[in-house]
């Protein structure tokens, strides 16, 4: 807002248009400007995957590092629940999500793609170099790779206890963050993750609403029955006539017995509600101080349409990639290939929930078993994204890239870049539209209620995808595919050390991921060429 005011009434039925249009502008322009220097950084700077981004996020914008806080805590934690409750690339629509409440749609677009277009060129680049290769790299490069995903890992592993402290506030949310983790570590699917996610909402909100009370009513009621008559006083009675005491003679008509009190209930301390986990029960809205999120909100009917449309255009394509399923020419045109192509990729951004663990054995659903992208390739990408900044997803891109190289004699930026628009379409399209509902939603306890579940499981699948990542980080020339990082201690110690590095010691999180390539370089040149895995 202006610091001059707006104009005076007396002179508003005279004042040209010019004037407001000019203001509109300085006024996204000065958005912009202070969107790009929050922002442009980003995408070359963080490492480590979106456990990783979203503790980034909080010291960027709830803390403020960089100059003025752009949204406060009780914000962060609602968009960090919501964007884990859509489709799609969690960390950057949690990025979009805040730029737009702080600064606006096209602001928005922008911080995007200097979010994600850094690691996109680099993955992009990485496609040529890997389609004139042959078969096997050399062992230095798998030692190079297996050290960068255990420095990930243990990066991932302290971002899911940071986000853990947060999103614990009780021991339901305490259980809730533990059943996200083992339920996502037994199971993997579609539908899985965003199962768990409703249902772990649900609990929060059946225990505020129903279960702290029928349990409160019920030990009241408990307590009442086991109640026991008063005792015989006789034995403790205090006579009140003829007591002396330092501060002079009791007297008066003060006869009879009087219960001896303890010290302990003589003065009724302030009582504390607490519910039958034993705990202090917080209110569901803490009173902190709020910020302003509605200056750039979107109204609810154009949020409700925005969702009707993206629904009917996520129709439209699926029929016509049933369509080219059903037809066998399909793959004899380019034309209709690069269509599969980015219909994939749009289905993938549409159902995937949950992220990594989700993302990787959907995509080599979508591009290997086809035969556009060999099993090699696929892995290769997949550990160098690993130990890329900016968003996973960007992995989209080296994968389009490929298949379009492999499959048609065009140019394989134009894959790249169908597969770009297809997997990160969906996620921001569905923010946009409910960021309008979640904003006339937010000040109802049991919207807030249902989100501290939500938020509570997916920190959970943090600690998943530190699982998955441990299970394939391992590369070697005869384990492509990828095993445990277990089968050589090494990879442990690089793990822990990272972790310890980065708590104790504020490393910066990408010079702590650059120091475990190092150190599988390092364990290549002690023990690494004579290792069984070498061969």
């Amino acid at each position: 807002m202006s610091l001059t005011g707006p104009p005076h009434p007396v002179h508003r039925r005279t004042e040209s248009p010019e004037p407001r249009n000019s203001e509109t502008r300085t006024k996204l322009l000065h958005r912009l400007q202070d969107a790009f220097l929050k922002t442009f950084h980003l995408g070359f700077t963080c490492f480590g995957g979106p456990p990783v981004h979203f503790q980034i996020f909080h010291r960027q914008f709830v803390d403020g590092v960089d100059g003025k806080p752009w949204i406060d805590e009780q914000t962060h934690l609602e968009i960090f629940a919501v964007s884990q409750a859509l489709p799609g690339p969690a960390s950057t629509k949690m990025l979009f999500n805040i730029t737009q409440i702080h600064s606006g749609l096209i602001p928005a677009i922008m911080v995007f793609l200097l979010w994600s277009l850094p690691t996109s060129i680099a993955m992009f680049g990485l496609s040529f170099g890997v389609s004139r290769i042959g078969e096997t790299l050399p062992s230095p490069v798998y030692a190079l790779l297996s050290g960068l995903n255990s420095a990930t890992v243990g990066i991932i592993a302290l971002a899911a206890v940071q986000l853990a402290r947060k999103a614990i506030t009780d021991k339901l949310t305490r259980l809730l963050v533990v059943f996200g983790a083992c339920a996502g570590m037994c199971y993997n699917a579609l539908w899985y993750f965003p199962v768990l996610l409703i249902s772990a909402g649900v609990v929060t909100a059946a225990w505020d609403f129903y279960g702290q009370q029928w349990i409160s009513r019920w030990v009241r009621g408990s307590r009442t029955r086991l109640s026991s008559p008063l005792p015989d006083i006789g034995s403790d009675v205090i006579q009140l006539e003829n007591i002396s005491s330092e501060g002079g003679h009791i007297s008066g008509d003060v006869r009879g017995p009087v219960r001896r009190i303890g010290a302990s209930v003589s003065a009724a301390p302030e009582t504390v509600p607490e519910n039958l986990l034993g705990e202090e029960i917080a209110p569901v809205s803490q009173p902190i101080a709020r910020v302003d999120t509605s200056t750039h909100s979107i109204p609810v009917k154009i949020g409700i349409v925005i969702i009707v449309l993206f629904f009917a255009t996520f129709a439209t394509f699926m029929t016509i990639r049933g369509t080219l399923l059903t037809s066998h020419r399909s793959a004899e045109s380019s034309a209709s290939f690069l269509l599969s192509l980015f219909t994939n990729m749009f289905l993938a951004g549409t159902i995937i929930f949950g992220g990594g663990p989700v993302v990787i054995p959907l995509l080599r659903n979508y591009v290997v078993d086809p035969g556009w992208v060999s099993p090699r390739d696929f892995l290769l990408g997949l550990a160098v994204i690993q130990a890329m900044p900016g968003p996973n997803f960007n992995f989209a891109v080296y994968l389009g890239a490929l298949a379009t190289a492999n499959k048609t004699n065009l140019p394989s930026i134009v894959g790249a870049t169908l597969a770009f628009t297809g997997i990160f379409t969906p996620g921001l399209w569905l923010s946009v539209g409910f960021q309008s509902i979640w904003q006339s939603l937010r000040k109802r306890r049991a919207v807030s209620s249902v989100l501290r579940g939500v938020n509570a499981a997916a920190v959970g699948f943090v600690f998943t995808a530190v699982y998955r990542l441990w299970e394939i980080g391992f590369l070697s020339a005869t384990e492509t595919n990828g095993i445990s990082l277990g089968k050589e201690p090494w990879w442990l110690v690089v793990a822990a050390s990272t972790f310890t590095a980065v708590e104790w010691f504020s490393i910066p999180p990408p010079v702590a991921i650059l120091s475990g390539g190092v150190a599988g370089l390092a364990w290549w040149g002690a023990i690494g060429k004579h290792s069984k895995y070498r061969h």
